[in-house]
């Protein structure tokens, strides 16, 4: 077996390198004319002629933005920004009532791992869930109409940066925590770090029909922290994988001290066995929330050695093995599932750490590898062809291996740093093989300059020969984090909602637009069509909105225009408020009308020829 690299020299000098190590993609003269033949073959795969698809989705995080990209791949063109943890006035999201109730008065979040639902470990195409870092928050996007639909805080937590991860049927979504906190987020000194501090996995359920969100549990752990993790296969489907880094329990300069060890753990959890214990009532309640501590209950929770502060563990498509990468000792080590669950069964352990039984590295690793001079391995996917993918953070390139050998296949540089990468269906029970892209944290001066901060990118690679091929690389908005790439054919979108006319506020019908006045409040019950908004037909002038100063105002406005892509939006001057009506959708808008005055209404969604005369007014009388 081979070593792991002493802690600070592996530290030290590995982020180093990460400064000064930069692939070299330039070419002489002579090799011009290749070069410009191999650029128009790339430009080929990647054209996606007028008037067809591209084959896949890419849904990638957007960092701090808080906010879901989704891409075309092959094309790898924007096709849309999906509001999820931030209010976004284009389309009105955080200012409709519905939306700013979700959002609960946060204006921004951290959103950093995609999940799409699975379905027997493939992906299902129905829902995407999304973490927010910043404020414990998890969120559902209904991918029918790839808008968010749910929204949830989580108690007890300290930021679920390694989740979001489903299980294999999506029976939960599992959310690990980064930072260790004490219960409740108490006052507590950093000296009672390792007795009252706790990391956290939230294990969440989601109702697909109602669209909303359930705490089932939450899951104690000794105060390590949680980074990206995944969810069994197969012959591991009940079981969950979790990367630790700080087992040290450092709390102040954590570059070094957080690296003193020379190894962290994975940690193995039963989750179908701790779910039974939950519901035989072996919990106890912690801030609303049903908490186990799986120490209590053996069998149910495992520890393995693995080289030092590994970023990710992924479970192979076959659900056998599970790598871990490290990224400070540069490894990808694989694990056998079979090997663990033999230890487990014959108690074949190695310590104790934290009250957490250790299975013996050397009975349950497979093997290490180790391609000469790669540094800080991240983020593992596959292929259809029994081959993984790794990104390498300092030394800027993919490295492809045989799963089952650790043979090294290939290598290609990126431009540069990269984090994770999304190959098609990468994270399935069967991975399509085709495209990885490779998602990188610098981009230097592959763009246009924009001043001294320089966007992300991220490299398109062909997988389809024996020899990877960067083919094109694009720009993107902070922050790629991570990203799964589903085929087109899994998700089915609504054209335009459905008509329903008993939902609520909702109104067909020229003949039933009404302003109703209920004390101080007054309520608009209207409409939105090519080209005009009507709020009450009956009255003399449709188009107008009369209140007095000081009511509050809601504006229920449905958008009867049953076409596709013929989007209403909704502006009030001076007032600091829009927001869009989908074809056969119904929003509220609910504001206070404290200055009096003269304010007109308009579209703000282009939707007609004559989209400029949808207007009107709120007149509101002075008290």
């Amino acid at each position: 077996m081979k070593k792991w690299i002493p802690a600070a020299s592996g530290l030290i000098a590995g982020f180093m390198a990460a400064t000064v190590f930069f692939a070299d993609f330039s070419s002489g003269p002579s090799g011009e004319a290749s070069k410009d033949s191999a650029n128009k073959t790339n430009a080929e795969k990647v054209y996606v002629p007028y008037g067809e698809l591209d084959d896949y989705y890419m849904l990638s995080s957007g960092g701090h933005s808080g906010q879901l990209f989704v891409y075309g791949v092959p094309s790898m063109r924007k096709i849309r920004t999906v509001p999820v943890f931030t209010p976004d006035p284009a389309t009105g999201y955080g200012f409709d009532d519905k939306s700013k109730e979700m959002l609960g008065g946060y204006t921004w979040g951290d959103f950093h791992h995609p999940a799409i639902s699975e379905t027997n470990g493939e992906y299902d195409g129905k829902f995407l869930f999304a973490n927010d870092v910043a404020n414990n928050r998890i969120a559902s996007v209904d991918l029918s109409t790839f808008h968010t639909a749910d929204i949830m805080e989580m108690p007890n937590m300290g930021g679920p940066h390694a989740g979001t991860f489903v299980t294999e049927n999506t029976e939960y979504i599992v959310m690990p925590t980064r930072f260790s906190v004490p219960m409740g987020k108490e006052y507590a000194s950093l000296d009672e770090f390792e007795d009252k501090y706790k990391g956290v996995t939230s294990m969440v359920k989601f109702d697909q029909d109602a669209k909303k969100f359930e705490l089932a549990y939450q899951i104690m752990l000794p105060p390590w922290s949680y980074d990206l993790s995944d969810a069994g296969k197969k012959v591991s489907g009940d079981w969950i994988v979790m990367t630790t880094y700080n087992t040290e329990f450092a709390t102040t300069n954590n570059e070094i001290n957080a690296s003193q060890n020379d190894r962290d753990y994975i940690v193995l959890i039963n989750w179908k066995e701790l779910e039974k214990k939950v519901a035989d009532g072996e919990y106890e309640e912690v801030n609303g929330a049903k908490m186990i501590d799986p120490r209590k209950h053996k069998g149910s929770i495992y520890a393995i050695p693995v080289a030092k502060s590994p970023h990710g563990v992924d479970v192979t498509p076959d659900g056998t093995r599970f790598i871990a990468s490290g990224k400070l000792a540069p490894l990808m080590t694989v694990f056998s599932f079979e090997k663990a669950f033999e230890s487990i069964k014959n108690e074949d352990f190695a310590e104790e750490k934290f009250g957490i039984p250790v299975l013996p590295y050397d009975k349950v690793v497979e093997r290490e590898v180790d391609p000469p001079g790669a540094l800080g391995p991240l983020h593992t996917q596959f292929d259809d062809q029994g081959y993984a993918y790794n990104t390498m953070f300092i030394s800027s390139e993919v490295v492809k291996w045989k799963v089952d050998t650790g043979e090294v296949v290939d290598r290609v540089p990126v431009h540069y740093s990269p984090g994770h990468s999304t190959a098609a269906e990468g994270d399935t029970a069967s991975p399509d093989g085709k495209w990885l892209i490779s998602l990188n944290k610098i981009a230097k001066d592959n763009f246009l300059s924009v001043g001294p901060s320089h966007p992300e990118s991220m490299d398109l690679i062909d997988l389809s020969g024996d020899k990877m091929e960067v083919i094109y690389t694009v720009p993107v908005d902070p922050e790629p984090h991570y990203a799964q790439t589903i085929h087109r054919d899994k998700i089915k979108t609504l054209k335009i909602y459905e008509k329903d006319e008993k939902r609520k506020n909702s109104v067909w019908n020229q003949e039933d637009t009404r302003i109703e006045r209920k004390g101080n409040e007054v309520h608009v019950y209207g409409i939105a069509m090519r080209s005009k908004f009507i709020f009450d037909a009956k009255a003399e002038r449709a188009d107008e909105i009369k209140v007095k100063q000081g009511d509050k105002v809601y504006i229920h406005l449905t958008n009867i225009d049953l076409d596709q892509d013929i989007t209403h939006g909704f502006g009030i001057m001076d007032h600091d408020l829009n927001y869009e009506v989908q074809p056969g959708q119904t929003s509220t808008i609910e504001f206070t009308a404290d200055r009096a005055g003269t304010f007109p209404i308009y579209c703000t969604n282009f939707c007609s020829a004559l989209h400029q005369e949808m207007s009107g007014y709120l007149l509101v009388e002075p008290k």
